[in-house]
């Protein structure tokens, strides 16, 4: 009986691990309100749908080691996108190769086939990557594949008629993020196609045709782009389409990021509004971010909380990696341009504790507000202060630790700091402090900062400026100032303990 007990007891305490907010001795770094596997490697967030009360996260998973490998579909499930609870592996690597990135529909109309005694499926799109042709230097390593699923993503059967879209002869040819089309009734099927997206249709998923191709001389390309994803949103009562696409390297601040486009789309050819480069996110660690696929009128979002310049090297175990909250997303008009606004989903409400607010507080050179608020690594603060002098919120510890996260009047900039914050060496380029433009043209400017304990999401003036860094201090980040050298009065400060998730 007592090791029937203490199996109970592990099996409990596994079963926490997996929506990764058990934070032990030797996990100092354990996400508590971001999915986090309980063990091994994670990238891309993949197949992400919403389906009878279930927000279903499938994402890279390598189940062997804690570095990249033969890439599977981890799976895991959360009723409101605040606690996850990890599942079995829903995608295993076969004959045709590993399951890199993608996407997952509901074929309500069941075009696909698939489908049995009414029964609408669910199809996963996904990149088969062929690492034996990728060896013998073929151009054709990476081509697009189907499976399905008819108890609402607990197994799947993949295609015997894969691959579904073979390759043309491109190198990178990959994550394939599918929509409906209702005007023309058919799914359209964003592709990664080296240095420019390329769309395709198809009336059943499993036969494609070419429509045409973006990007070849627009946007950013220090890097491969990857991972687009193709949004239908709505602005003043008229639709406007956004196209994101993630690239690597080549980002604002350095390695990874993912820039978007607003425009048109006919079903055919996505033609942008304007040439202007635009920057999701300005940290260096949201990266391959796609939206849910059935969630109605609202949009989204969640990426990958790390950043392909260290997310080999990053100090976790036995686990790497990490998911951003998710997003809701919006359009705003700033000026003559439209961007893309993120903010946090209501649903991370849930988590919050208890608030402390201070009004019209005084700001010469440093006040200590952990008197006020408390010691904790878990907050969310929103802060309202006119955008006319330099200030900083500073994160730190009894070690001497220090995240800066700030303003910049000078410069109409943001800024997050990490080259004090703890441990920096394991790669070169981390330790270092990251700008961000400010977009607005307020009086006063707004922000929303959440802290994890090994991160920071700063959602500036309604989230049209964002930035999202991952940090690893040798202790707690459980101290909190505020500075400023040429003297600020803040209107607005409010203060929020966060719980962990699922406890």
């Amino acid at each position: 009986m007592r090791n029937l007990l203490t199996t109970i007891v592990l099996l409990a305490v596994l079963s926490h691990l997996a929506i990764g907010q058990v934070k032990t001795g030797s996990e100092p770094h354990r996400p508590q309100f971001h999915f986090t596997p309980k063990a091994h490697w994670m990238n891309d967030p993949n197949g992400m749908v919403y389906l009878n009360g279930t927000y279903h996260l499938f994402f890279q998973y390598y189940p062997d080691a804690t570095v990249w490998g033969p890439m599977h579909w981890g799976h895991a499930t959360s009723k409101d996108m605040v606690s996850w609870q990890e599942q079995p592996i829903a995608l295993y690597p076969d004959s045709l190769g590993w399951i890199f990135s993608g996407s997952a529909v509901l074929d309500v109309n069941n075009t696909s086939g698939f489908g049995t005694n009414g029964k609408a499926p669910l199809v996963a799109i996904f990149t088969h990557h062929n690492q034996k042709l990728e060896k013998a230097k073929s151009d054709k390593f990476q081509y697009q594949s189907l499976a399905y699923s008819l108890d609402e993503g607990k197994t799947w059967t993949k295609y015997a008629g894969n691959p579904v879209l073979p390759n043309p002869g491109i190198v990178d040819f990959r994550d394939p993020k599918v929509r409906w089309y209702e005007p023309q009734k058919k799914w359209i099927m964003t592709l990664a196609t080296k240095d420019r997206v390329t769309f395709y249709s198809s009336p059943n998923l499993k036969n494609w045709t070419k429509e045409s191709e973006f990007g070849a001389d627009l946007g950013a390309h220090g890097g491969v782009w990857e991972c687009p994803d193709l949004l239908a949103m709505n602005h003043n009562g008229k639709k406007a389409w956004v196209l994101l696409v993630s690239m690597n390297p080549g980002g604002p601040n350095g390695g990874s990021a993912t820039q978007y486009f607003v425009g048109d789309f006919d079903g055919k050819t996505f033609k942008p509004y304007s040439t202007t480069t635009k920057w999701m996110d300005y940290g260096t660690d949201n990266y391959a971010g796609v939206t849910f696929s059935n969630t109605g009128t609202r949009t989204i979002l969640m990426g990958w909380m790390s950043n392909w310049q260290y997310a080999r090297e990053v100090p976790t175990d036995p686990w790497r990696s990490a998911t951003t909250v998710p997003r809701e997303l919006a359009l705003k008009e700033v000026g003559k341009e439209l961007y893309l606004t993120s903010m946090p989903v209501k649903e991370l409400d849930k988590l919050n504790g208890k608030s402390t607010t201070l009004t019209n507080v005084p700001v010469r050179e440093q006040v200590d507000l952990t008197a006020k608020t408390g010691k904790t690594t878990l907050f969310k603060l929103t802060l309202l202060a006119p955008a006319t002098s330099d200030f900083s919120l500073v994160l730190a510890n009894e070690q001497g630790d220090e995240l800066v996260i700030g303003y910049e009047k000078s410069t109409n900039s943001y800024y997050i700091d990490r080259s004090k914050s703890g441990k920096t060496d394991f790669e070169k380029g981390f330790g270092k402090r990251h700008t961000a433009p400010r977009l607005s043209t307020a009086n006063n400017l707004s922000l929303t900062l959440l802290a994890d304990v090994a991160s920071v999401e700063l959602f500036a003036d309604g989230g049209l400026t964002v930035m999202t860094d991952i940090v690893f201090p040798e202790q707690p980040l459980n101290k909190l100032f505020i500075k400023s050298e040429t003297g600020i009065s803040i209107p607005r400060l409010t203060f929020t303990r966060l719980s962990a998730a699922g406890q």
